[in-house]
């Protein structure tokens, strides 16, 4: 057996066809994915048929980073779905067809929010739904069921439609000094040596110092 899984495989375990590393079936370029990030799911090599209304003239992305725990049936919803605001009307004439098509807003009436970035080591419950423009930072956790409207700090969790703030995972200083360890950016041969000391229950600031 080989120390670590094969980051450019599809699955990390050829026996377990519900989960993928999911930068090996993401085609489109306007998303990228980190190396080791997962997707559960019934039909997981289909992922891209999950971020909805990403259409190309937007030139929105879809950032996500490495080690990423991401469940079934998340949904997450780019720039594309949103409506114009500003006027007596939020309906999208422009998109019917006919005379109406030559009513095109300009691209800076467009309601574009920008990148939705999910950072490293996020976990991503089941039934999740993303808003476009949102930035989901390091070590996150969003809670099943939820709809992500806003900016998730790093190492916070969120629950809930909207999602708010059930509470941090460690105090200040430790976030602090993880966010230095940024141990995702490591090597994969020093990140095979200390999973033991990754997955701990108690987060020791002085262990977390020996290993930055």
């Amino acid at each position: 057996m080989t120390e670590f899984p094969n980051p450019d495989k599809i699955y990390p375990d050829e026996n377990v066809k519900s989960i993928v590393f999911l930068k090996n079936v993401v085609t489109k370029p306007n998303i990228e994915v980190g190396i080791y990030t997962y997707f559960s799911d019934r039909e997981p090599t289909k992922f891209e048929d999950h971020v909805t209304h990403h259409y190309d003239f937007i030139n929105d992305k879809l950032i996500i980073g490495k080690f990423c725990s991401i469940g079934e049936n998340i949904e997450i919803i780019m720039n594309g779905a949103n409506h114009l605001m500003k006027g007596m009307t939020s309906y999208p004439f422009y998109i019917m067809g006919h005379n109406w098509s030559n009513h095109l807003p300009t691209f800076d009436d467009l309601p574009i929010k920008g990148d939705t970035i999910i950072e490293n080591d996020v976990w991503i419950g089941q039934n999740v739904t993303i808003l476009p423009g949102v930035h989901i930072e390091n070590g996150a956790i969003i809670g099943a069921n939820s709809v992500v409207a806003s900016d998730i700090p790093a190492y916070s969790i969120v629950a809930g439609n909207p999602a708010k703030k059930i509470r941090k995972r460690f105090p200040d200083a430790t976030i602090e000094r993880l966010q230095k360890l940024a141990w995702w950016d490591k090597d994969i041969t020093w990140i095979t040596k200390n999973i033991d000391n990754l997955m701990t229950a108690n987060v020791i600031e002085s262990k977390i110092d020996e290993l930055i």
